[in-house]
C-alpha cells in the first residue's frame, strides 16, 4: 500500500475509550481500549461529570499500543468522535473553566423543565429539530448563566467532547458541525447557531467559537501531543464529530434508507434531503440533526428493545446454557405467527407499561417469546412511518447493524412488518468506520468521503418480506 492510507480514531464512548486504527478499505488493522466512566463533580458531590484530562491520559496509552502494532509513517490523519451535547467552557489561556457535565447527571432537570422561560419548548424544538432532553446542550448553557455566569464572562469557546480531544491533540479550539447540531442551539435552516435562541437565553453566540465541517483539517499533532500519543508531529487533525452521525455514515446506506442501531435500545436513522420539525414530530419522539454532510438531514427516533427481550430470556429461559438465544429463535420459529392470540407490549421506556394480553394455560414461553418480536418488529414499522412522514420518502430497505441484527426471526419479522427488505450487515464498527472515510478524504486519498466508502466491502444477509 501506499504511504499515508492509514486513518486513527480517537472514540470515547461512555463505557470505554478507544483508539483505533484502519487502512483505506476500512479494514481495522489496531485497536486498543480503556475503560471510561463518569467521576463526581469536585464541586458538588450529586453531580456527575467526565473527567476528560483523564480521559486524555487514558486515550494516551491506547494510541501508544496501537503505534507499535503499526507503519507511523503510513498514517493520514486523525480524527475524534464521541457522545453528543457534553462540553465546557474554556479560557481565552485555554484553561477549562468547569469540568465536563455529563448527559448522566440530572442537575440541568429543572432547566429544561422551566424552558418556557426563555423560549417556548416547541418553538425551540421547530428551530433545532432536537427533542426537548434534559440534558441537551442549551439546559447546561442556562445552568452556567444561572449559577456561575463569571465563567460565562471569561469564556472564549465553549467545546463539546471532540474538540476537547482535538485541543490537546492540536492547540486548537474548533468545534464541528454535528456536535454542534446536537445542542438544541442550532438552526437547521442554516445549519449553524441559531441567533434567535441565544438572544432568548441571553448568552452571546460567539461564545461558541469557531466551527467546521466535517472533513476539514483544523490543525495538526502538536510537539507535545506527539510525545504523548506516538502519533508523529505535524500529522494532520481532521474534524468529524457526534458518534451516532458517523455510524450511519459508516454503515453502508444511501440517503433515504433508514439504519436500524439494534441493541438494549433500537435507534432507527435515515439521511434525508427534507424535514418536518412540527407537533407531529415533537409528539412522536422525532429527533432531527445535522448531517455530516450539508444539505442533509439525520432523523431518528428510539425505543427499548433487546432490553425486552432479556427480560423473557431471564425470566423464562433460564435453565439454558451457552446455546440459549439459538434455542428460543429455533422454538419461536415453531410457534405460528400470531402466537394463538397473544399480544405483547413491550415497555418502549424506562418507567414501564409493559402488557401481556391473551395468556392461557396452553400459552408457551416459545410464545411469548415471539410475540414480543412480532410487536417490535410492529414498533419497527411505526418508527419507519414517522421517519417518512417527517423525510418525505418510501423505504425500501432498512440497514440493520448491532447484535439484534444476528437475529434471523427477528429480522424476518421485521422485514415482514416493514414491507422492506431488511439488509443485516457484517460491520459493526460503523462509527469509527464512517469517521476514517471523513480522514482519508482530508488527505487526498478519495475525492469525497462517499469515495472512501465506496472502497470498503460490505456484506449484507437480507431478507424479504412474505407476501401477505
Amino acid at each position: 500500500m501506499p504511504p499515508g492510507d492509514i486513518a486513527i480514531v480517537f472514540d470515547c464512548g461512555a463505557t470505554n475509550v478507544r483508539v483505533v486504527a484502519l487502512d483505506i478499505n476500512g479494514e481495522i488493522i489496531a485497536s486498543a481500549s480503556e475503560q471510561n466512566g463518569t467521576s463526581v463533580d469536585p464541586f458538588n458531590p450529586s453531580y456527575r461529570i467526565w473527567d476528560f484530562y483523564t480521559i486524555w491520559k487514558k486515550l494516551c496509552v491506547a494510541a501508544n499500543k496501537v503505534l507499535i502494532q503499526i507503519d507511523k509513517h503510513r498514517i493520514a490523519g486523525v480524527t475524534v468522535t464521541t457522545f453528543g451535547v457534553d462540553g465546557t467552557f474554556f479560557s481565552g489561556d485555554g484553561r477549562m473553566l468547569y469540568p465536563v457535565i455529563s448527559w448522566q447527571c440530572e442537575r440541568t432537570k429543572p432547566v429544561m423543565e422551566l424552558i418556557d422561560r426563555y423560549i417556548p419548548a416547541e418553538r425551540l424544538y421547530s428551530i433545532s429539530g432536537v427533542l426537548p432532553f434534559y440534558f441537551n446542550t442549551i439546559t447546561r448553557l442556562i445552568w452556567f448563566k444561572e449559577n456561575h455566569p463569571e465563567i460565562v464572562d471569561k469564556a472564549r469557546s465553549f467545546l463539546f467532547g471532540p474538540s476537547i480531544i482535538g485541543y490537546f491533540l492540536t492547540g486548537e479550539m474548533v468545534n464541528d458541525v454535528t456536535m454542534a447540531g446536537t445542542s438544541m442551539t442550532t438552526a437547521l435552516s442554516t445549519r449553524d447557531y441559531s441567533e434567535e435562541i441565544f438572544k432568548s437565553i441571553g448568552i452571546p453566540v460567539d461564545v461558541m467559537g469557531r466551527t467546521a465541517e466535517p472533513g476539514s483539517v483544523v490543525g495538526s499533532i502538536s510537539y507535545g501531543a506527539s510525545a504523548a500519543t506516538g502519533i508523529p508531529e505535524g500529522t494532520p487533525v481532521v474534524a468529524t464529530g457526534h458518534d451516532t452521525q458517523f455510524a450511519l455514515f459508516g454503515s453502508g446506506g444511501a440517503i433515504n434508507t433508514p439504519v436500524l442501531s439494534s441493541g438494549t435500545w433500537e435507534i432507527l436513522m435515515v439521511r434525508s434531503e427534507r424535514h418536518q420539525c412540527g407537533r407531529e414530530q415533537m409528539a412522536g419522539g422525532i429527533t432531527t440533526e445535522l448531517d455530516a454532510r450539508a444539505g442533509l438531514f439525520d432523523i431518528g427516533n428510539q425505543w427499548i428493545a433487546s432490553g425486552a427481550l432479556e427480560w423473557v430470556r431471564h425470566t423464562l429461559f433460564r435453565e439454558a446454557g451457552d446455546d440459549v438465544y439459538e434455542m428460543m429463535i429455533s422454538g419461536a420459529e415453531l410457534a405460528a405467527p400470531g402466537c394463538n392470540g397473544l399480544r405483547v407490549r413491550p415497555s418502549f421506556t424506562e418507567t414501564g407499561g409493559a402488557e401481556i394480553k391473551g395468556l392461557s394455560l396452553a400459552t408457551t414461553r416459545d410464545e411469548i417469546y415471539r410475540a414480543t418480536l412480532e410487536a417490535l418488529a410492529e414498533r419497527l414499522a411505526e418508527g419507519c412511518r414517522a421517519l417518512e412522514t417527517a423525510g418525505g420518502f418510501n423505504t425500501r430497505e432498512i440497514i440493520c447493524v448491532g447484535g439484534g441484527s444476528r437475529n434471523r426471526l427477528w429480522n424476518q419479522l421485521r422485514a415482514n412488518a416493514t414491507g422492506a427488505v431488511i439488509r443485516a450487515t457484517d460491520k459493526s464498527e460503523t462509527t469509527v468506520l464512517g469517521a476514517s472515510f471523513f480522514v482519508q478524504y482530508a488527505a487526498g486519498n478519495a475525492s469525497s468521503p462517499e469515495e472512501a466508502a465506496s472502497m470498503t466491502e460490505y456484506d449484507f444477509n437480507d431478507f424479504y418480506p412474505h407476501k401477505k
